[in-house]
This record gives structure tokens, C-alpha cells and sequence, in this order.
């Protein structure tokens, strides 16, 4: 639980009043741009920064002033962090040799000689071979990290981190050193580690397919503050705010400048829209690129340019001054240059105010 967080470096400040709870089990993506704060705020969970004001709970105990070795949290870093001279096993073991065994018990080969180190040693290499087996990493145990390709050393920091299956488990952005194919494989690892291992997960991220398509819920952070916390379904299809709505979603949703005449009636371009609100005065009318298409009627519009992308065809066109994006069948054929007309159906259009918050939006009733 994070409760009224607070940040500042210098005059800059970085977290602003962060509210989340991340309960038992459950996997938390932290999405957002680069410098809104997000691994500020892991670190602070981490106990690698302190904060300026709020407090960080784990498990009902209230840990923001604790040690870090004293929160029973483990973190995977982007860099992996792991050590250069020690083999894959030894870095797995690392958390377990310093939780089961005394200074004296680690000492090299005196260590050895003291009674009941041997058959702790023997417990921690089962475990080590335990976690290694289902991440394929049990043929690479004698290996060091420069040995590895960046998948294996991803993988070795995560068997490191679950290992002593922590209270709460810390990921920031653990995989943006991996290339595109690689970063889809890992990301089904990930998931079912944290299923296997039932922690409760935050996951630092800047990557929106990442979050989508592995959280739970999803905290959208920006400016250092979390704007919206939903399902990933919530988060693309009702975003709370137009700052969410801009930043989820790729192509981006495409935002249309409307109004609202005395009746409620939401008209863009002076053209009934099929939508009413109880708001008055200028809107924003934003529209997904698969919710918006081409037809034999609507509002005219002119094809710029197009990306040709398999099954689908990617339309970027000039609606009046606004630069739209949308898709279309192929087998439309659409060219630059070409006038297309453009419809969307009401109710998968979003509605904001001059604010920036999410206005009520109703279809028109027909007589």
C-alpha cells in the first residue's frame, strides 16, 4: 500500500501525493513516459530512496523508514545487475546464501568446516535448481553472465529475484535490453512466474503492450501523479482523463474538436454527431483508429498518405484542419490524395471537457 507519497529533488518534484494498493497476488503495471516518476517510486518501495512525505506498507507493517534488506522485497533492474565473476548458480543463490547462512557459514572453505553449513548449501542448490528448471536455465548453471545472450542474463535476474519468494516482487522496465521477439517470450515468463510464485507485482513500464497485455490492473502515471487505475480494458476503452486517453492506445486516439450547442447536442463540424451531454460549449470528441472507418456518408475528409499493414491498411487523412488516423480494408485500395467520407459510431466515442475530464455522453434518441 502506498499512501500519499511525496517526492522532490531539489525544486523539481518528482512524485506527487501517489496513492495505490497492490494486494496479495496481484500483478500491477506502473505505465508511463520516461521521467514521470515511475522508478522513482519503485525505488521508494525498494527502500533505495526515501520519500518527502506518505508512507509504504507491506503486509500491514509499515516499512517506509525500514532497511531495504528488512521489507522481504526482491527487484529486477533494467541493467540486470547481475555479478560478472559469479557463475549463474552462484548469482541465483546469492539472496538465499545471505538469509540462510552467517558471515562465518560464507566464509570459503572455512565456512565449510562449520557444523550444518554443508547441508544448508545442499538446501540452497536445490533450490537454485528448482527455480532454474522451468525458466531453461538448469544447462547454463555454470556459466558466467558474459556467457549468456541478453535473454539468459534477463532470466537469470529473475530467478534471482524469486527465488526466496519475496512478499513483494519489483520489476523496472526489465525489458527494454531485449529485441522485439525476445521481449513477447519473456513477457509470458514473467507472468507465469508471478503466478507461480502468487507475490504481489509491480512492474515499472514505459511500454504499452507490455502493461495491456500482462497486468492485472494497470496505474497510469503522468507528470508524477497516477491519473487512472483500471484493468486494461478499462484504461483503453474508459479513460478518465484526455491525458490517458492521448497516451493509450497506438496509432492514438483521435482527437476532434466538437461543440455543444443549448440542447446538449454534440455537433462536429456544425454535423449532428448522434451524441448529447449535459456540458455546453467546446469539447473534445476523441475517437480509437478501429472506431472510426470509411462510408458512403459522413464527414469528408482526404487521404494523405497510408501504411500498408497485412490485413489492414492503415489511413492517415486531413478531416478539415485535424489530422485523423484510421483503419481500412485493403481491398479498398485507398490512395493519397483520395477523398474518403468518415463515420464512427457513437457509442464508441469518448467525450471530453475544456478540463480535460470525461463528460456523460448518451446516444440522441430518434423520434
Amino acid at each position: 500500500m502506498l499512501d500519499g507519497l511525496d517526492k522532490s529533488f531539489g525544486a523539481t518534484r518528482v512524485l506527487r501525493n501517489v496513492r495505490l494498493a497492490v494486494p496479495p497476488g496481484e500483478f500491477v503495471a506502473l505505465l508511463g513516459p520516461s521521467g514521470c516518476g515511475k522508478s522513482t517510486l519503485l525505488r521508494i518501495v525498494a527502500g533505495i530512496e526515501a520519500p518527502d512525505a506518505g508512507c509504504v506498507t507491506i503486509d500491514g507493517r509499515d516499512v517506509t523508514r525500514a532497511h531495504p534488506g528488512a521489507r522481504d522485497v526482491a527487484m529486477v533492474f533494467q541493467n540486470y545487475a547481475l555479478y560478472p565473476h559469479l557463475t549463474v548458480r552462484q548469482n541465483i543463490g546469492v539472496p538465499l546464501m545471505m538469509r540462510r547462512l552467517s558471515a562465518w557459514q560464507r566464509v570459503p572453505v572455512l565456512g565449510g568446516l562449520l557444523p550444518g553449513t554443508a547441508a544448508q548449501r545442499r538446501d540452497i542448490q536445490a533450490d537454485v535448481t528448482r527455480i532454474a528448471e522451468p525458466l531453461g536455465l538448469a544447462p547454463l548453471l555454470e556459466r558466467r553472465p558474459a556467457q549468456l545472450s541478453g535473454g539468459q542474463r534477463q532470466r537469470v535476474a529473475l530467478a534471482r529475484a524469486v527465488v526466496r519468494s519475496p512478499h513483494v516482487f519489483l520489476l523496472d522496465e526489465p525489458l527494454s535490453n531485449l529485441d522485439a521477439a525476445l521481449r513477447v517470450t519473456t513477457r509470458r515468463e514473467i507472468v507465469d512466474i508471478h503466478r507461480r510464485v502468487g507475490a504481489a507485482t509491480l512492474y515499472v513500464t514505459h511500454d504499452q503492450a507490455e502493461a495491456l497485455t500482462m497486468a492485472d490492473r494497470v496505474a497510469v502515471m503522468l507528470g508524477g501523479e497516477i491519473v487512472q487505475v483500471g484493468t486494461p480494458a478499462e484504461i483503453y476503452e474508459n479513460p478518465a482523463d484526455l491525458r490517458v486517453a492521448s497516451f493509450i492506445g497506438s496509432p492514438r486516439i483521435n482527437l476532434l474538436p466538437a461543440h455543444a450547442g443549448e440542447d446538449g447536442a454534440v455537433r462536429l463540424q456544425g454535423a449532428a454527431t448522434g451524441l448529447v451531454t449535459t456540458a455546453r460549449g467546446k469539447l473534445t470528441l476523441a475517437i480509437r483508429p478501429e472506431a472510426l472507418e470509411p462510408a458512403q456518408s459522413g464527414w469528408p475528409a482526404l487521404v494523405e498518405h497510408t501504411e500498408y499493414l497485412g490485413e489492414t491498411t492503415l489511413l492517415h487523412a486531413r478531416l478539415d484542419t485535424t489530422a485523423v488516423v484510421l483503419r481500412a480494408p485493403v481491398s479498398q485500395g485507398f490512395a493519397p490524395g483520395q477523398p474518403v467520407m468518415l463515420r464512427f459510431d457513437p457509442a464508441r466515442a469518448l467525450l471530453f471537457g475544456e478540463d480535460g475530464h470525461r463528460l456523460p455522453a448518451h446516444e440522441a434518441q430518434h423520434a
